[in-house]
């Protein structure tokens, strides 16, 4: 197991009905801004919980934080903050809503141009202490330090961490998910997913905890996810869902483990230049990544397709191939399509996702930071159909 330094300082209010109970973990003289996405939450109650919680306070709203939450919206935040002498942040929403409000909980205080925290990993030394209320199980931003902020001028989908925007607390309430559509709740458990394995396929380091950690969560959502689209009412399917959704980038089973990467990295690239949801790149990335990476990663391939998917028969091969089309299987019984030709995307648009990664400093990714362009060239390749 590598060296590692472990820190989490967020606080988890796990269940039902636990929305009322952020009027403590919030200062009653503190001014508030409650940050959110395309206005649903008023449409499913969690606005009015939220409200109801914080009866009495000072409370101001920001709306309207994209799916990919853009520089340009969060600058307007920014300006709220700024001008209303803002003192805590509230996000209500899914993973985008909350690591937009992490880059504003960054820029309010910070002087200069804030794009630097992301452009240029500027040294961030204050930020307005924020929350969040989740209501999409996906990307693990409501445990960890981190944030991805896309510049729609420029097309730059670029993230930052810094432990100073770990939210103070977060809801996880999982009724509040019941109303997600189809297509929310597939890209959630793919998102997830996805998470795990960037931290558990590289190459053995001697981690068992970390390793029967992944499998476990890995194993969770193969069982829970279907069944989050099957039986859409189950509050217990979709607790199993939500924690293990958080779980999955939290840190924990990132510890004293390699990580990889590599499709977050080119699948960001794709979102910028296309707009596709960021679940449906890593869908179309990772087993694309698993094939052509699988020499390097034939160690803990083997370990995955016998451990999680019960491939033992074969050569090691043919065992890999089984492992990356029960993958692709799976993510495509989710809704969630594993090609660029089911987007519309095709071969004339590599050249500009190359660039776009050359562009960015993305030119040695992975585990090994062996994933040069030239590699990258043959992932996109092989993703672009059957």
């Amino acid at each position: 197991m590598l060296n590692f330094s472990f820190y989490n300082p967020t606080k988890i209010l796990f269940g039902q009905n636990q929305i009322a109970k952020i009027s403590k973990e919030i200062s009653p003289e503190a001014r508030i801004l409650l940050t959110c996405g395309g206005g649903s939450i008023k449409h499913n109650g969690v606005y009015d919980q939220v409200l109801a919680a914080l009866a009495g306070r000072t409370v101001l709203e920001f709306s309207g934080i994209e799916p990919n939450p853009t520089y340009e919206t969060l600058m307007e935040a920014v300006r709220v903050v700024r001008e209303q002498r803002i003192d805590f942040l509230l996000a209500v929403g899914g993973g985008s809503v909350i690591d937009g409000t992490k880059f504003i909980a960054a820029a309010a205080p910070f002087t200069g141009e804030p794009w630097d925290i992301l452009a240029k990993r500027a040294p961030i030394t204050q930020a307005i202490p924020l929350g969040t209320v989740l209501t999409l199980p996906a990307t693990g931003s409501e445990m960890n330090s981190g944030s991805v902020v896309t510049r729609r001028a420029t097309q730059d989908k670029l993230a930052f961490m810094h432990p100073l925007v770990y939210p103070r607390f977060s809801v996880l309430d999982p009724t509040v998910t019941l109303t997600l559509p189809p297509r929310q709740v597939g890209n959630g458990v793919v998102d997830a997913f996805t998470h795990i394995m960037e931290q558990y396929l590289t190459y053995p380091v001697n981690a068992p905890v970390q390793d029967r950690f992944a499998e476990g969560l890995l194993l969770t959502l193969i069982e829970e996810g279907p069944k989050a689209l099957a039986t859409p009412e189950d509050v217990a399917v979709r607790a199993n869902v939500m924690w293990c959704a958080t779980l999955a980038l939290n840190g924990l089973i990132g510890a004293g483990v390699p990580g990889d990467w590599a499709t977050h990295m080119i699948g960001h690239e794709i979102t910028a230049l296309h707009g596709l949801d960021h679940a449906q790149t890593l869908a179309i990335i990772l087993p694309a990544m698993m094939n052509v990476k699988r020499d390097r990663k034939r160690a803990k391939l083997l370990q995955y397709a016998a451990r999680v998917w019960e491939i033992n028969s074969g050569s090691e091969d043919e065992r890999i191939d089984a492992a990356i089309e029960r993958t692709r299987a799976f993510f495509e019984s989710l809704g969630v399509r594993t090609y660029l030709r089911d987007y519309g995307i095709g071969a004339e648009a590599v050249p500009a996702l190359l660039a776009q990664l050359e562009r960015h400093q993305m030119t040695a990714l992975g585990e090994h930071q062996d994933i040069d362009l030239a590699t990258s060239r043959r992932i996109l390749e092989q993703a672009l159909a059957a």
